[in-house]
């Protein structure tokens, strides 16, 4: 066993081949530096690490947001973008988030498209645990009906991006930050136009 450290922390890595529920550790560059059992990772001192958000579009162009389960770890009870999750090693981010769509709501999406590649945050929520994540951020599509899976998702809603952005702008706290700074990011893109 060998032991990774980032600026913000450290986390035991094994070169072997990980156990079944794991995060890829990173280099404050970016590489990939080792993996951890992901129930190790996410506390008061998280080790920065590779995840990715998505944000899932109807044919009408509205994007489904989705209310974090209380038994989550992180953000309980916060509304955020349609599901996030961690790669595992050896895995493409496209199969991982395929994974994260039927684990987290029950479906199957199709055009995964990464619009922010570079993303990356920390933040720490009122508990004190600490997200630190190099996290790109993709749009996918459905054409089926959710079924969540209440371990991961409390509620959800499909809603249009003018509305979100107001609502955002209103009341950023009730709000996962990630989703916040994506979307701020984001800024003048219209998440539908494409898809149209």
């Amino acid at each position: 066993m060998t032991t990774a450290t980032s600026d913000q922390g450290s986390a035991q890595a094994t070169e072997a081949a990980p156990v079944h529920d794991h995060v890829i550790l990173l280099a404050e560059d970016g590489s990939r530096i080792g993996h951890t059992p992901r129930a190790t990772v996410h506390g008061l001192d998280t080790p920065l690490h590779l995840a990715f958000s998505c944000y899932l579009l109807r044919e009408d162009g509205q994007v489904l947001l989705t209310r974090r389960a209380l038994a989550k770890r992180t953000w309980p009870g916060v509304w955020t973008n349609s599901f996030c999750g961690h790669p595992r090693f050896g895995e493409e981010m496209t199969d991982a988030i395929r994974r994260h769509a039927a684990h987290e709501l029950g479906l199957e999406v199709s055009g995964i498209e990464m619009v922010l590649p570079d993303f990356r945050y920390r933040a720490v929520d009122a508990s004190g645990v600490v997200e630190n994540e190099i996290c790109p951020v993709f749009f996918a599509t459905t054409t089926q009906d959710c079924e969540p899976n209440p371990d991961e998702v409390m509620d959800l809603a499909w809603t249009s991006m003018q509305d979100l952005g107001t609502a955002i702008t209103a009341t950023p706290w009730a709000f996962s930050p990630w989703m916040v700074s994506q979307l701020n990011q984001l800024g003048e893109i219209d998440l539908g136009a494409e898809r149209r």
